[in-house]
């Protein structure tokens, strides 16, 4: 029997705050992006001239401020490639955002030698952080917050 790794899976028991607990009217149209909800989901449609104007989950959690993933880079080797790094990071975000267009970053800083990713969605900041460990290695770790629609990774080498 093999070993169960729950490091792996992002859990789902705690409902993410920006997702709208009511049925939205359809089609709708975030009025800051321009995404489309249509038959119950997120798209990069374009918008019907009837759609309702109303904020999508992703900028919403931009106007707040209010991340639901955070990649922190470390290391000498970030110094080195961090235009490479960077261009993988939005590389993958690009990718993401086409079938999903609630997957954003957020913004990208630097802090004490450090570059700081924060993401609307925790799964990207989770595909994101698995990839930057394939492509360079190093040590990659998830910390997923208990009771909470986050996850932190962490990326050094």
């Amino acid at each position: 029997m093999g070993e169960h790794r729950t490091d792996r899976l992002l859990r789902e028991l705690v409902h993410d705050p920006y997702k709208s607990k009511r049925k939205l009217a359809e089609p709708s149209v975030c009025r800051d992006c321009g995404v489309v909800y249509l038959d119950g989901r997120w798209t990069s449609k374009p918008a019907p001239a009837d759609a309702q104007e109303t904020t999508c989950p992703a900028c919403r959690r931009t106007q707040d401020q209010v991340p639901a993933g955070f990649l922190t880079l470390s290391g000498e080797f970030l110094a080195q490639h961090r235009d490479e790094i960077t261009g993988l990071i939005h590389n993958i975000e690009a990718r993401e955002r086409a079938a999903h267009p609630l997957k954003r970053i957020m913004g990208l800083e630097e802090d004490d030698g450090k570059l700081v990713v924060t993401f609307t969605d925790p799964h990207l900041a989770r595909t994101v952080g698995d990839a930057i460990g394939h492509a360079y290695g190093g040590e990659v770790d998830f910390d997923y917050q208990k009771d909470e629609y986050l996850l932190r990774v962490n990326w050094s080498r």
